[in-house]
């Protein structure tokens, strides 16, 4: 097609066999949208396209759906991102209509028979991840190999904090479980030994319990582990299990290992806690003191006590 189709927070840019779709960075456009920067997707990765009047007055919808299995972002999300958050959606003006129609008619003709089949392989990119960001109850990190929770012991449940800081290898996981914190309280799960297929987003689908009591889980709130954080980190792990060869080194079968030797409860086991580590449980505690979770007594007691271990 080779041509360009500018709407409202984002342009589409039209190749023969894919379309790059480029997310403005202006201050209205969601949080998400300017972190994915740009997406390449194939025309083999769609399952459907249409249009149709758009939410707000005087505007039409381009609107495509990938094929499950094709976008690991989308599979993470599950149906749970609001519709301008919706990267697959492209908002135009009503006088536009004709225009985005002969381009969803000619995106529906590149689609062919595979568009209703789930994908064998994903076909989309996942986008950038943070390397880590905080959730409510702990700090996760990625480094495209490990997924490491390490807990805030002001806010880990007694049950996390007892099992110690938790690292987990790729190769162990069969999937990852994604409640968005703007739904209600929500969580990113990792699944292991058929504790679940990925694509549940309810309390206890995992057969694992509550996020705040399961050490493969993270708390996701308001200001802790938001969508344009969490979401993007998820689908990053998605992309990497699927891509995961059989770890012949793996020694540990369980799918996580304790690594409370190595940096969990710092202070307890004998060993001088990383100052690095402590400035940043305080800067936590502070927090939650400002959010009104915890009080002047309490905020002085708990930052004494981790200073304690310095």
């Amino acid at each position: 097609m080779g041509d360009v189709l500018a709407g409202i927070h984002s342009t589409w840019e039209f190749d023969t066999d894919s379309v790059l779709i480029r997310f403005e960075r202006g201050i209205r456009t969601p949080r998400l949208l300017q972190v994915l920067g740009e997406r390449r997707i194939p025309y083999e990765a769609l399952s459907t396209v249409d249009l149709a009047p758009g939410r707000r007055k005087g505007t039409v919808v381009l609107h495509a759906v990938p094929r499950r299995g094709a976008d690991p972002l989308f599979d993470a999300a599950g149906g749970q991102l609001r519709e301008a958050a919706d990267p697959y959606r492209l908002v135009l003006p009503a006088e536009r209509e004709n225009l985005a129609g002969y381009y969803a008619a000619e995106l529906r003709s590149a689609l062919g028979p595979p568009a209703g089949e789930e994908a064998a392989a994903y076909l989309v990119a996942a986008p950038p991840a943070p390397p880590a960001f905080k959730a409510y109850d702990g700090k996760v990190a990625f480094d495209g190999k490990e997924v490491s929770f390490r807990w805030f012991w002001t806010a880990a449940s007694s049950a996390k904090w007892k099992a110690g800081d938790q690292a987990f290898r790729v190769s162990e996981l069969t999937g990852v479980e994604w409640q968005s914190p703007e739904v209600s309280v929500g969580h990113l799960r990792l699944l292991r030994d058929g504790a679940g297929d990925g694509h549940g987003h309810g309390e206890g689908d995992a057969g694992e319990g509550a996020a705040d009591q399961d050490p493969a889980s993270v708390v996701l709130g308001r200001g802790y582990g938001p969508v344009h954080e969490s979401l993007p980190l998820a689908a990053a792990v998605l992309e990497a299990i699927r891509a995961a060869e059989p770890d012949e080194d793996d020694d540990d079968p369980r799918g996580g290992h304790d690594r409370r030797g190595q940096h969990g409860q710092h202070g307890r086991n004998g060993h001088r806690a990383d100052p690095a580590d402590i400035a940043d449980r305080i800067r936590h505690l502070g927090d939650l003191h400002t959010a009104g979770l915890l009080t002047d007594q309490e905020f002085t007691a708990k930052k004494t006590e981790l200073l304690a271990e310095l």
